[in-house]
């Protein structure tokens, strides 16, 4: 069974974290976008992570972007975000 491609933690998002990762050729990058309910809490439901993906040995500022998509912020939204990249695998 092939590994499955890893993600941080949601709690990273949660913190504004940009994550970038690859597998095989593809490479991609995981943007938040924080809504805070107020100074120490984060507003879930308002709040969103996008993932941009590419093809190749390139860096992000230099990439094509080929697709783009916008997650809702939660357990199921990190691993749509994660089934989605799968998906782009191919």
């Amino acid at each position: 069974m092939e590994e499955k491609i890893y993600l941080p933690v949601l709690h990273s998002f949660e913190n504004d974290n940009v994550f970038t990762g690859s597998c095989g050729s593809l490479r991609f990058k995981i943007t938040p976008n924080v809504i805070k309910a107020n100074p120490k809490e984060v507003d879930m439901e308002a709040s969103s992570i996008t993932a941009e993906v590419w093809h190749g040995e390139l860096c992000y500022e230099k990439s094509r972007i080929e697709a783009q998509q916008t997650f809702p912020m939660s357990p199921e939204g990190r691993e749509a975000i994660r089934s989605w990249l799968e998906a782009q695998l191919v």
